[in-house]
């Protein structure tokens, strides 16, 4: 069986308050973005040898750390704890999604292989269960078992649905080759309430955005990575309603209005960011 799971992005993002366990509480709009990975999961066969029940191979774009710290490797060995009968198996996971890139790539992951073992070996767990495991694998990982746009509060995890579509402005992704450990732009944020909520924000129109709508990771990381900041002034420069740096990086996303991207190939043909990943949606 496969899967795809989807990226996202972050339409606004406010780093509210500092909690007691260390983590932050936020609040941000998630949306779903078609930028996707492949993961398929086949039954493994008994003669196989191994010393667990599960095997990962990574296709496409190297990701850091161990297999067996990769979330779809955890999603596995987290179900079999309360389902011991779970089948050994393999899995592929095919990266196109940019990894350090703030667009959940492997929280993805983690709550797509939730969801295609539900399904592959009818394990009848309801949603809700499904997003208190996602929500065991990683802040952003609920999300994606809803797969909707949604306002999100606590440490992601606080999920309300929104009904917010974008379909009419195309949206244009651009990467640097950079990376922003999470841990290390968290270290720099002074949490604040801001005035506006972000919730509120993305309910006006898409030209209100540029002025209100904030990704509290932009001050920081723009400071420590000026060529993040470029990236989206060029965005800007192009033509874009609306652009912004996903997450705490290093993506950057922007919105044009499909009569004025007139130029499929705008990304590609852009000097400045030549050598980056470049999508258009």
């Amino acid at each position: 069986m496969i899967t795809f799971p989807i990226a996202k992005i972050n339409l606004g993002l406010n780093v509210v308050e500092r909690r007691p366990d260390g983590y932050h509480n936020l609040e941000t709009v998630f949306y779903p973005v078609q930028l996707t990975d492949a993961l398929e999961v086949l039954p493994m066969d008994e003669r196989f040898p191994t010393n667990g029940h599960f095997s990962l191979a990574l296709l496409n774009i190297p990701v850091e750390g161990s297999t067996d710290r990769n979330l779809v490797a955890r999603a596995y060995n987290l179900l079999r704890e309360d389902f011991p009968t779970l089948p050994r198996i393999h899995a592929h996971l095919f990266k196109g999604i940019p990894t350090q890139a703030g667009m959940g790539g492997g929280s993805s992951d983690g709550a797509y292989m939730l969801r295609l073992l539900n399904d592959m070996f009818q394990l009848g767990i309801s949603q809700e269960r499904m997003i208190a495991y996602a929500a065991k694998l990683g802040a952003d990982c609920p999300f994606f078992i809803l797969d909707g746009p949604a306002y999100a509060e606590g440490i992601g995890e606080r999920l309300q649905p929104i009904d917010l579509d974008l379909s009419r402005y195309v949206l244009a992704i651009v990467k640097p080759d950079i990376p922003v450990p999470t841990k290390e732009a968290f270290a720099l944020i002074k949490p604040r309430k801001p005035q506006k909520n972000c919730l509120d924000i993305v309910r006006q129109p898409i030209e209100t955005w540029r002025e209100e709508l904030v990704n509290d990771f932009e001050l920081s990381v723009f400071a420590q990575h000026p060529e993040i900041g470029a990236v989206k002034q060029r965005l800007y420069e192009l033509g874009a309603v609306y652009a912004s740096m996903s997450g705490s990086g290093s993506a950057v996303f922007a919105f044009f209005r499909k009569e004025d991207f007139s130029n499929p190939a705008l990304l590609d043909d852009e000097p400045a960011f030549s050598g980056m990943f470049r999508q258009v949606i």
